[in-house]
């Protein structure tokens, strides 16, 4: 008699869906790295040219370059603003898979639960049907054997 688990097919939808999910979330995880990173560098940015301001500062700077230096660093205190919303939304979105990544895996783990109680139940079935086969040709023998 051969096994044949009665929702494989939903099981196989359900391991699709999962890999989906996966690849979603790889790629919202791609895209919060890539922004992190992008401010990191705005960030270490600003960093360097604060300390090149205050190093020039010691040696003596002109008030036009000052103000120079001062939009430059406001306009990036701006896009670092705007880089800082882009990382919360990407973390927010990258959670959001996450969360919807591990419901796929529970629900694969569930059908996968099922079909090993299934298999086992099937495999017990199957014992008994060989051990009432076996009696009956044990009680088949014997009785030959009488005659």
């Amino acid at each position: 008699m051969h096994y044949q688990f009665k929702f494989n097919k939903i099981l196989t939808i359900k391991e699709r869906e999962k890999d989906q999910a996966f690849d979603v979330y790889n790629q919202a995880l791609k895209r919060f790295e890539e922004t992190a990173k992008k401010l990191y560098d705005l960030l270490k940015k600003k960093e360097d040219l604060e300390e090149y301001q205050l190093s020039r500062l010691a040696e003596g700077l002109p008030v036009q370059e000052i103000r120079h230096y001062q939009h430059f660093v406001s306009s990036l205190e701006k896009t670092i603003d705007h880089y800082q919303k882009m990382v919360v939304n990407a973390r927010s979105q990258m959670n959001f898979q996450q969360e919807k990544l591990m419901e796929k895996n529970i629900e694969v783990k569930k059908f996968e639960k099922m079909q090993e109680k299934d298999l086992a139940g099937f495999l017990e079935s199957m014992k008994h049907a060989e051990g009432r086969q076996m009696d009956d040709i044990s009680i088949q023998l014997y009785m030959n054997r009488g005659n």
